[in-house]
């Protein structure tokens, strides 16, 4: 290499630590805000640490102390933690396969270019309009719907279909029914949206190919969208299932707090929150908290590779 080349090099200007420098403050917040904690409530779940009356117990080590206690049956010989786990999935699966299923047929339907349907910024909006309410305003909509002094229940005595008034927020079924309603018509719109994204960016050559060779409709679907669109469907399917596993707010306030009936809509989180609001036991806290990252991202790998699988190959 010649003297002059060796100068221009030297006085070249390397780009790369600008990039650095622009994601940093990323990986900065990270840390402190998600990282940090992550690493703080592990390493709380392997202490004793909570409240006795007006008595302070630890910070004493136990070690795995808290997960065991967390898989082993209580009086009644039911293991809390399975108990609250399979309610969770129950809600979610209740939930996010008819969102998704819906979605998924609205954005095919919108985006329909045989259709050609006029006015879908407006459809957008009406669609996604229930994702701004507040899922306590929601929760507390229901409640008072649904109460046995509500309005549906007025309207079923007036017209004659029950002769008394239906405890909706007693009955198994009718309250995971109504979560579960909830969380659809909460989350529908913002799945119909990315859905949409999805296969407007599918390239519209492919639709015509299709159709030339004598592809249906059912076909193209098959054939066409649904591989195309399976980036964006692994992507909405994994952060549907990581959301319905942090289910809180709308199973807390509908049943105020207690799952009823019998703790039969009690989620997770709900779980590790009375842990949290009763005794202040930051141990077990902790440890539910691990119990369901570790759930979140062994479920999250499993869709991913199973939904991934067709689109890789």
């Amino acid at each position: 290499m010649s003297g002059k080349d060796q100068k221009s090099r030297k006085k070249g200007v390397s780009y790369a630590k600008y990039g650095y420098l622009f994601i940093l403050p990323f990986f900065i917040v990270y840390i402190i805000f998600t990282l940090s904690p992550q690493i703080l409530t592990f390493y709380n779940s392997l202490f004793e640490n909570y409240r006795d009356g007006l008595s302070q117990i630890g910070p004493n080590f136990v070690g795995l102390k808290n997960f065991a206690t967390l898989f082993s049956p209580d009086s009644s010989g039911t293991i809390g933690m399975l108990k609250y786990f399979g309610n969770t999935m129950i809600l979610w699966i209740m939930g996010a396969v008819p969102q998704i299923v819906v979605a998924l047929l609205l954005a095919v339907f919108f985006t329909s270019y045989r259709l050609n349907i006029k006015g879908q910024q407006f459809f957008k909006t009406v669609i996604y309009m229930p994702n701004l309410i507040m899922a306590s305003a929601f929760s507390m909509l229901f409640f008072v719907l649904f109460s046995p002094v509500g309005p549906v229940n007025q309207l079923l005595i007036s017209s004659g279909w029950v002769t008394k008034s239906i405890d909706f927020l007693n009955i198994k079924i009718s309250v995971r029914l109504l979560i579960s309603l909830m969380n659809f018509l909460m989350w529908f719109g913002n799945t119909t949206i990315l859905l949409m994204a999805g296969i407007q960016g599918i390239d519209q050559s492919m639709f015509e190919a299709a159709e030339l060779d004598g592809a249906g409709s059912w076909q193209v679907f098959r054939k066409v969208t649904l591989p195309l669109l399976s980036p964006i469907m692994v992507y909405t399917v994994i952060t549907a299932l990581i959301g319905g596993l942090q289910m809180f707010d709308v199973p807390q306030i509908l049943t105020k707090g207690k799952g009823m009936p019998e703790r039969t809509s009690m989620t997770m989180v709900m779980y590790l929150n009375n842990y949290l609001t009763t005794s202040k036991n930051y141990g077990m806290a902790g440890a539910i908290s691990v119990v369901l990252f570790i759930i979140s991202a062994a479920l999250s790998l499993l869709v991913y590779r199973t939904l991934s699988k067709q689109y890789k190959n």
